[in-house]
């Protein structure tokens, strides 16, 4: 399943990633992957949830960061859980693409049975009606 959390800015989205994740590792079985870039998420995240900066490994646009997601997939079968902070900072195309990364991410949740949460800057208003089914406002 995907989910996206909108907001504007200052709405508390990443508070609620960090909740999100907390008690997901708290309730899998498996391995939680926060995606973020930037290290400042250390010391909200328990330490049993990985924790990846993007910056470490040059990912930028909804491509590369598609092939990093399917990437942690495809290298550990037991990821039951993703969470990607700040996603339009990693990928700079905003609100282009991400109705198309959104459909990709549908494919890569079921066939790896992931649960995968994006946090987007934005009003629902601005963003393309086909994915409103799986938007959760703050």
């Amino acid at each position: 399943m995907v989910t996206l959390l909108i907001g504007k800015k200052g709405s508390g989205k990443t508070k609620k990633l960090i909740q999100k994740a907390n008690e997901a590792v708290a309730a899998s079985q498996g391995n939680v992957v926060v995606i973020e870039k930037g290290a400042k998420l250390t010391y909200d995240i328990t330490s049993k949830a990985r924790l990846i900066d993007t910056d470490q490994y040059a990912v930028s646009g909804y491509d590369m960061l598609f092939g990093f997601l399917s990437g942690i997939c495809a290298g550990n079968y037991d990821v039951t859980d993703i969470l990607v902070d700040s996603t339009f900072k990693i990928c700079p195309e905003g609100v282009d693409g991400l109705e198309t990364f959104t459909k990709k991410l549908q494919d890569l949740s079921e066939s790896s049975n992931s649960n995968i949460v994006l946090l987007i800057s934005a009003d629902e208003e601005d963003l393309p009606s086909s994915i409103n089914a799986v938007c959760e406002k703050i």
